[in-house]
């Protein structure tokens, strides 16, 4: 059998060294043509000498020479910089791009992967928040397929299988809460990065783990699903189920609603991306009934998170001003861990950058390009002024 080459795109954070274990669990049925990482070098090593990717990328030009002599032995390329991220996912060796990279940053290397053929498992859902339109268009264009590895996102996939004809009602998006489901505005003045880092159900990088506990990324998912499940904002509902067992649901014109449960582990959804339409057999643990006898669920306080609400407005509202939250969610969030800035100022920052960068209704590429610039300078200037 012919094994499919991957490209890592991201391959030392929480999705890539998953992505990682499913193919050496299946190394019969995948290889590892690419790995990338943007400053983990010793890792990034590692990985390169245990699976021997025909290509290796450190974004980080700094860290070249010591990439370049580790693995000097061995019969992998080694490259640098922006420009060498970008143009690795065009190699004819790489038949599917696992974008796992955190941030704006996976969006340039996602539209050159689209378009030199190669279909896409997405980890990187900041890519569809920015420039959502552009990127299903240049799909579209270039017959690609996007497979989403978001569990909330590969559950609508699932349950969508078969449903080809049978148009959607709406989506649940379900979410965990965080750390700090259930608290007041009184409690998160206080809160610190140890506090918003423990996520009670999934292992995650600190980004998204700190984008989880504000309910921002169940608003950056509510926008990625808009574009990948051709949406409108009224189709597109959230409720928090904190024992993280059902991963999303779709309810269909008949009023019939389909779920998609599993324990809450990772490599589930990048496995069926990177297989799609074939499910593998694994030895993931298997949910047990009897050990979850109740189910919950409730809606978001979207009062004390702002995030979220934030989120919906912004997918509203359209044109550039998803690319002004996410610039200024980023730059935000890497305050916060470095303790320039309190939780609850996280979406102050945000609601000020998109109040006050110019709104562009039909933007371009550039126009995405010179957003996310104009946001994060505004963004920092502000934490600046705080701090």
């Amino acid at each position: 059998m012919i094994k499919k080459r991957i490209a890592i795109l991201g391959s030392t954070g929480s999705i890539g060294t998953q992505a990682l274990e499913v193919i050496e669990a299946h190394a019969d049925t995948f290889s590892v043509a690419v790995l990338t990482a943007q400053n983990n070098a010793d890792l990034l090593i590692e990985q390169a000498a245990k699976f021997l990717p025909l290509e290796v990328v450190i974004g980080n030009e700094a860290h070249y020479e010591k990439v370049k002599s580790a693995l000097s032995n061995l019969p992998i390329k080694v490259f640098s910089g922006a420009d060498a991220l970008v143009s690795v996912v065009e190699s004819e060796s790489v038949d599917i791009v696992l974008t796992a990279m955190v941030g704006y940053s996976g969006m340039l290397p996602t539209i050159h992967a689209i378009k030199a053929g190669k279909d896409i498992a997405l980890a990187n859902k900041e890519t569809l928040v920015v420039a959502g339109e552009i990127i299903m268009a240049l799909a579209k264009e270039y017959g690609v397929k996007i497979y989403p590895v978001d569990s909330e996102h590969s559950a609508i996939f699932q349950c969508l299988a078969g449903e080809t004809e049978n148009p959607i009602e709406k989506i649940i998006l379900t979410a965990s809460g965080g750390p700090f489901r259930g608290k007041d505005r009184d409690f998160l003045m206080s809160v610190t990065k140890q506090q918003a880092l423990k996520h009670p159900n999934w292992a995650m990088g600190a980004k998204i783990t700190i984008d989880s506990a504000t309910l921002m990324n169940k608003g950056l998912e509510v926008i990625e699903a808009k574009w990948l499940f051709d949406l409108r904002s009224d189709q597109i509902d959230v409720l928090v189920h904190p024992q993280s067992i059902i991963h999303s649901m779709v309810q269909f014109e008949d009023g019939s609603i389909k779920a998609q449960m599993g324990l809450p582990d990772m490599k589930l959804p990048i496995q069926y991306a990177l297989n799609y339409p074939e499910r593998l057999k694994s030895d993931f643990p298997r949910l047990n009934f009897a050990d979850y006898p109740t189910l919950t669920f409730e809606k978001p306080d979207t009062e004390t998170f702002r995030n979220l609400a934030i989120a919906y407005e912004v997918l509203e509202k359209g044109g550039n001003s998803a690319c002004i939250l996410n610039a200024a969610n980023e730059v935000a969030v890497d305050a916060f861990l470095h303790d320039k800035i309190g939780f609850l100022e996280i979406s102050d920052v945000i609601i000020e950058c998109i109040a006050k960068i110019g709104f562009i209704q039909n933007p371009t590429y550039y126009d995405y390009v010179q957003t996310n610039e104009a946001a994060r300078r505004f963004a920092s200037d502000m934490i600046q002024v705080k701090a």
